[in-house]
């Protein structure tokens, strides 16, 4: 295969030739399309392990079946297809027959960086021209929808869409989204389908008109104190997308009684609590990290149900570090999305 590379953490990727497993019995080969770049792909390529470069990042692919293994029932060569940041898993704990793949007790076959459970090896992510991927972990592609719109949704709209679906988002609840980036657009979309009062908490009074068109019914400034007070209680669920290391009091203050604060993005500090505010009113906090198999087929279906993708700029594979660059300094609006055809 040909991929995009680092060759060593902070060096900007190039064309790389690699080699990948032969296809098994259940394997799909897949002729990736476009793939999405995330700030976990960022992290990775610039800070990881030296150990596992030269690294080959991106898990959020769609594409096309090139071929598949004689007991592959779902798929057949044509069919578009998407496939997320884990491709494996032990499939026997309790936690993998619950369809929660993402919390396997012997953990997850990462797309790439990881150990390959079935040829050994590193595993080499979608920044690539192919990928061969067990059956399990690959996923219909919804009709009609823009295909560089649905690859940041196996990363980003997976781990919004799942939180949103265990905590009950829907009728007669209020879902507060706390920052409009590329975690959170999709957490405001997803939200308003669902059919909750949906509330964006921003820090940046210019991201206003962009929330409401996304969906918000309310637009809370974060930075305005007079704002967050007048939120008490009002929030059944709100979500963290920033991973930013803010100030957690006024958002437990504006979650309902019996309330949930999840965090989808990862500060860099351990938290700071008041423990009285988790204690009055019996609120939580919780964490999420991506979904497992069954998580992301609904939430495809749903996307495919409701037109709803991720706003995306489509770069060429050449511009992929300028698209790290630009990531990094926060220049997107949302995602991108790298064109590998």
């Amino acid at each position: 295969m040909t991929g995009w590379a680092a060759s060593a953490p902070g060096s900007a990727p190039a064309p790389w030739t690699f080699a990948r497993r032969d296809p098994g019995a259940r394997d799909v080969v897949v002729r990736v399309t476009f793939c999405g770049l995330c700030a976990s792909d960022l992290a990775a390529l610039r800070h990881g392990d030296p150990a596992a470069f030269p690294l080959v990042a991106g898990h959020e692919m769609v594409g096309e079946v090139t071929a598949v293994g004689p007991d592959v029932a779902a798929f057949a060569v044509g069919d578009a297809v998407a496939v997320g940041n884990i491709i494996g898993s032990c499939g026997v704990c309790p936690e993998c027959r619950a369809g929660r793949e993402n919390d396997c007790r012997e953990f997850p076959t990462l797309t790439y960086g990881g150990p390959d459970r079935v040829s050994g090896g590193t595993t080499q992510g979608g920044f690539s021209d192919e990928i061969v991927v067990d059956e399990h972990f690959v996923y219909a592609s919804p009709a009609g929808l823009d295909p560089a719109g649905v690859a940041p949704l196996l990363c980003a709209g997976a781990t919004t869409w799942s939180p949103l679906r265990r905590f009950g988002a829907g009728p007669g609840t209020t879902v507060g989204v706390v920052g409009v980036g590329g975690l959170g657009h999709l957490a405001i979309r997803f939200a308003h389908a669902l059919g909750a009062e949906t509330v964006a908490f921003t820090s940046s009074p210019a991201k206003g008109d962009a929330a409401r068109a996304l969906g918000a019914d309310d637009v809370v400034v974060s930075s305005d104190a007079k704002e967050m007070d007048a939120q008490h209680r009002r929030c059944d669920l709100v979500l963290d997308t920033t991973g930013a290391d803010i100030d957690l009091a006024p958002y437990l203050a504006a979650l309902a009684v019996d309330g949930t604060y999840v965090l989808a993005g990862i500060p860099g500090r351990p938290l700071r609590v008041d423990p009285m505010s988790l204690v009055v009113g019996e609120k939580r906090i919780a964490g999420t990290g991506s979904a497992g198999v069954p998580a992301t087929r609904e939430m495809l279906a749903f996307c495919g149900d409701h037109g709803i993708t991720a706003d995306v700029e489509v770069v060429p594979a050449a511009r992929l570090g300028e698209a790290m660059d630009r990531l990094a300094r926060g220049d997107v609006r949302f995602r991108f999305a790298v064109d590998l055809r």
